[in-house]
């Protein structure tokens, strides 16, 4: 088959300098980018029911822009005032700047890794003292409060907010010749949005062991597999298929 036009299910880059606009150019692909889920956050009297307290930590860690804006509407909801001795431990630097819509940045005491969730964690063992807030979706990855376990810190996590299936009902019908998802959720959102979805000749590209699995269990077909040896990024796997179906 010749591939003409993909959807993406994440929002558009917002880099042009994206390798989604470099295949795109390259096979004169029409590459389209949605959202597939949504964030809502927990509320707070839902919150309340997991027993935590706020300001019985001394720190707490940040691993999204979405962690943090749940983080301090929660706060105002249970009417907390965050203690200017609070610490903040970033996983990027952006999201570390990223406080500075809630608190005054100079004046706060913030850690951000330089590199990944691993190099964060290298930080927080270096305080070993604190006690450790982590902000989570309620489907999280299992491996990153594993890392705070294996590392002996003091923590406890929070599901502030929960992923669920956004509004696709404006694509009406799914007419792509490949689907890309990233997460289980979103194949749970296609079947929700479309519960009428047969697959037929579109192929669709997984990223993540979890993501694949969500697929096979669906019953759909996974076409498309990364990361891989030969295709450590989704593009690159993307590339490689339409390469073997003599797309150029």
């Amino acid at each position: 088959m010749r591939v003409k036009n993909i959807l993406v299910s994440q929002p558009r880059p917002q880099s042009e300098k994206s390798p989604y606009f470099d295949l795109a150019d390259k096979y004169k692909l029409e590459i389209d980018f949605r959202q597939f889920t949504d964030v809502e956050g927990i509320p707070a009297i839902e919150f309340k029911k997991q027993k935590i307290n706020l300001l019985d930590f001394t720190a707490v860690v940040m691993s999204s822009k979405t962690s943090i804006d749940n983080y301090f509407r929660l706060a105002e909801e249970l009417r907390i005032i965050i203690p200017t001795e609070m610490k903040f431990f970033c996983v990027t630097e952006s999201i570390a700047y990223y406080l500075q819509k809630y608190i005054t940045y100079r004046k706060r005491k913030i850690f951000y890794a330089e590199k990944d969730f691993d190099d964060l964690i290298e930080i927080l063992k270096k305080h070993p003292e604190e006690k450790y807030l982590l902000p989570v979706a309620d489907v999280h990855k299992p491996a990153i409060p594993a890392k705070f376990k294996k590392a002996k810190l003091n923590f406890a996590k929070a599901i502030m907010y929960k992923t669920v299936s956004a509004d696709l009902s404006d694509l009406r019908e799914v007419n792509y010749d490949i689907l890309v998802f990233f997460s289980p959720s979103g194949i749970e959102s296609l079947l929700e949005n479309f519960p009428d979805f047969k697959q037929n000749g579109t192929k669709i590209a997984t990223f993540g062991l979890s993501t694949a699995t969500a697929v096979k269990k669906a019953g759909l077909r996974l076409d498309i597999k990364a990361p891989t040896k030969e295709s450590p990024s989704m593009t690159m796997a993307i590339e490689k298929f339409i390469k073997s179906n003599k797309n150029e």
